[in-house]
């Protein structure tokens, strides 16, 4: 670890990491243009979960998941915009981390920083499993595994070159989310009015039928939620990506501004026309709820047509996951609260090792995936699996005294502002805690609460440790 505790104060900023640098200095090139920017913001909130994870929150809660969706799409906007705020006044590549090492201590922007990184490698576990299994049915020549290790290399090679051809790819890895979701939404409005060839109009008769709007009582709305919730991870990754942007904080005022009609357009109005359409209960909803509405009015290949979405929005998740992982250790390489080597660059800005270190682990876990699914990857999943709670609880903390230090040192950069500052941000941790509570109450929510407490604490202890031998070292040399 680097003896180096030095860190920006608010008085010295840093607004921009980024810049005209050269290899191994530290610094990131500013190479994401607008489009990246305003693409990576559209389509970071359409993952693969909500073409085929909606089915199992749909199934459990009913119509009423509509309810779940507003009330994680309300705390997602709330957390953006307290997010937001932090991101324009001083654009990071750690973002949250960063702040939260500046306003709360060195303790919660190490520990935060580290189960993010955490988090995000998993997830390239994950979608590269994913994204592995859908080429395996098209090409079965190749092994699954062959083919995760095909896609890791392909988007480990891109993200390697340079920042701009991540951003490239998420441009149109996102587009096509975009285009297919927007698709969506105009083939199933027509169905639902009966404009489309061999459909009725529905009305509210699939809504308030099979056992009403909420058939397992409204405390199935929470148990959706918590299925609902995890959905919208990824939404930040914007605000990291700002600080390789040329303008970071008109990115991240035109992110956070319009996060309220992507998350009401693509997930409440995708949902809405799912149980609209067809009956909550039925066999086909649960297990692909858009390939079934595809099928209910008559397109063609419906089935193949989402394998070939799903696998765009698994790859776009996977490209995103190592450049969100390696920028968050790339931050804590340069705050010292991760080897000194993440921290440096290549002559393109690229940070090479940060990329690589988060790919190798990010390969073991795929390992691991296929020779031990039920007990070592199970493992690893479940103990990330309540990073997206803590992250949010940290920014709402942290934007609580960074909103105090920006007015008071800096208030010429607090261009984005949290609506009803304090009072909106002390809801916003009511409701997380109250999600984290929920979660007890669920078998499968429990132990992922348990095991991501477990890996918090390992952690907290470890940034203990880091921080004690840090001010030994700073000791010896004074």
């Amino acid at each position: 670890m680097s003896a180096n505790t030095t860190k920006p104060t608010a008085a010295d900023p840093a607004p921009h990491e980024a810049g005209p640098h050269g290899p191994g200095d530290g610094h990131l090139k500013a190479g994401l243009k607008n489009r990246h920017l305003s693409m990576i913001a559209i389509g970071g909130v359409i993952g693969a979960g909500l073409f085929v994870g909606s089915g199992a929150g749909i199934a459990s809660t009913g119509p009423g998941i509509l309810l779940s969706y507003t009330l994680a799409g309300v705390l997602v906007v709330l957390v953006m915009r307290m997010l937001g705020e932090m991101a324009a006044a001083d654009p990071q590549s750690g973002s949250f981390s960063a702040y939260a090492d500046r306003a709360l201590g060195r303790w919660a922007g190490f520990t935060i920083g580290w189960l993010y990184w955490f988090f995000w490698v998993v997830v390239l576990a994950v979608e590269a499993t994913a994204g592995a299994k859908i080429l395996n049915n098209w090409v079965p020549g190749v092994p699954q595994w062959g083919w995760a290790l095909i896609v890791m290399a392909v988007l480990t090679a891109t993200n390697l070159f340079s920042v701009a051809s991540y951003g490239e790819f998420e441009f149109w890895f996102a587009g096509i989310k975009v285009v297919a979701i927007a698709a969506f939404l105009v083939i199933g409005t027509l169905a639902a009015f009966g404009l489309m060839p061999g459909t009725h109009a529905v009305g509210a008769e699939n809504l308030t039928g099979h056992g009403g709007f909420l058939p397992h009582g409204v405390g199935a709305v929470f148990t959706g939620m918590l299925t609902v919730v995890f959905a919208f991870m990824g939404s930040e990754i914007v605000t990291l990506a700002a600080g390789e942007s040329e303008d970071p904080e008109k990115a991240v005022s035109k992110a956070t501004n319009s996060v309220i009609w992507r998350i009401g357009i693509f997930y409440l109005g995708s949902i809405l026309l799912v149980v609209t359409l067809l009956p909550w209960d039925s066999a086909a909803v649960k297990e692909s709820p858009y390939v079934a509405v595809l099928n209910h009015v008559g397109i063609p290949h419906a089935g193949q047509v989402m394998d070939v979405i799903v696998l765009t929005a698994v790859l776009s998740c996977l490209n995103s996951g190592m450049y969100t992982a390696s920028r968050m250790a790339f931050s804590l390489g340069r705050r010292g609260d991760a080897p000194k080597v993440f921290a440096t660059v290549t002559s393109r800005g690229v940070p090479r090792v940060a990329i690589l270190s988060s790919v190798v682990f990010g390969f073991v876990a795929v390992f691991f995936n296929y020779t031990s699914p039920d007990t070592v990857f199970a493992f690893l999943l479940n103990s990330s699996g309540a990073v997206a709670l803590f992250v949010w609880l940290v920014i709402c903390f942290s934007q609580l005294r960074m909103r105090r230090i920006i007015e008071r040192e800096m208030p010429e950069r607090l261009t984005v502002r949290m609506w009803l500052y304090p009072y909106l941000t002390w809801t916003a941790i009511g409701m997380i805690g109250f999600v984290v509570a929920y979660m007890f109450t669920d078998a499968d929510g429990r132990k992922q609460m348990y095991l991501s407490l477990v890996a918090a604490a390992i952690v907290l202890a470890a940034s203990v440790v880091v921080g004690r031998r840090q001010r030994a070292a700073v000791a010896a040399e004074s």
